[in-house]
């Protein structure tokens, strides 16, 4: 088992490196200059040049990716020169100083905005909670309804109830994040405002009409997160009604109904429990997706979370916050499916030969 976990998490690792690189010359092969987007197209060439060296973009693409590493790597290496030019390697713990270069501990530093000249760790751990919560909400939304909804389409398994269950599930896959964002918030939070009390756009925390800072508003939540759940909640309706659907068939279910038990307590106790195998595979990879995905609806719905910030990064070539956000998703991503694969391990030993 030690050397499965060993496996899965330099496997992990490996992929990081990968998108790491990625996202790096995919950002730094772009047209457009960060440094005229910051000081403007009439600015002086020399100042352009001096923001240039300071961020250190006249060096080489190969020197700009090995000094990006060094930035992510936990054990980095600096000279006291260049440490003493930012606050933040001011917190790093020096390990120890080989000639003049020091061997430092710290979190992975990536970098400063360039429009904002704010940390994007700052900017990202601010945003970053917002959009988990959407997420988990989400998720825990589709889990509950969709289970809710498969048991019942398994139970009633007649041709109009299996009819429905189809057409639901293939809306909920077919209908794009965007497309779905706009619509539920155009009917939801313009037209059918004055039903649902419901706004279009708004964030968890909602500021006081009357001066007393913010407070928390849980409507601006329903919404995004009703929109976010749509997909997952076709796909858990459609793998617990087929997967109860095949429980029910065997032979112990034959048995227990053979014996005078009631049909809830066989589909809850007895079914239920081994027909949630395949949900539960699908809700944890669903759960990774959801963080990536969540730009589209965060953006619509104006919720302020890691999707707004990519956006708005976007629109202004700020590199650096948008290479956090892609490795701030991508490293999650990686996580879970690496916390998964070792539940796997632990539950069924077969997958360890793999």
């Amino acid at each position: 088992m030690t050397s499965y976990i060993i496996r899965k998490i330099l496997y992990g690792l490996a992929v990081l490196w990968g998108v790491v690189t990625l996202v790096f010359f995919l950002f730094n092969i772009v047209p457009g200059d960060p440094v005229r987007m910051m000081l403007g197209q009439r600015a002086d060439e020399s100042d352009v040049q001096a923001i240039r060296e300071e961020l250190g973009l006249n060096q080489s693409v190969f020197k700009q990716y090995t000094d990006y590493l060094n930035d992510l790597m936990p054990i980095s290496f600096y000279e006291e020169e260049s440490r003493d030019k930012y606050d933040y390697f001011k917190k790093c713990w020096v390990l120890t100083t080989i000639g003049d270069v020091d061997v430092v501990l710290k979190t992975p530093y990536l970098r400063y905005s360039y429009q904002s000249k704010r940390s994007v760790g700052t900017i990202l751990s601010e945003a970053f909670p917002n959009t988990l919560i959407l997420a988990t909400v989400a998720i825990a939304f589709a889990l509950v309804l969709g289970v809710f909804i498969g048991v019942m389409a398994a139970v009633v398994n007649t041709d109009f109830v299996n009819k429905l269950t189809l057409f639901i599930t293939t809306i909920g896959m077919s209908l794009p994040s965007f497309f779905a964002a706009i619509l539920v918030a155009w009917l939801f939070g313009y037209v059918w405002e004055s039903f649902t009390g419901l706004s279009m756009t708004g964030n968890l925390y909602s500021v006081d009409d009357y001066g007393n800072g913010s407070y928390l508003d849980i409507r601006n939540l329903i919404l995004p997160a009703f929109t976010l759940g749509l997909r997952p909640l076709a796909i858990v309706v459609e793998l617990t009604r087929t997967s109860l659907l095949e429980v029910i068939s065997m032979d112990y279910i034959r048995t227990a109904r053979a014996k005078g038990l009631k049909q809830w307590r066989i589909v809850t106790v007895h079914a239920l429990r081994n027909a949630m195998t395949p949900v539960v595979t699908a809700i944890s990879g669903w759960f990774a997706s959801l963080l990536a995905g969540a730009v589209f609806v965060e953006y619509v719905f104006d919720w302020k979370g890691i999707g707004v910030i990519i956006v708005d990064a976007l629109d202004t070539f700020d590199f650096p916050v948008i290479m956090g956000a892609v490795l701030l998703i991508g490293f999650m991503l990686i996580i879970i499916n690496i916390v998964v694969d070792i539940i796997y391990g632990i539950l069924d030993p077969r997958v360890r030969v793999y």
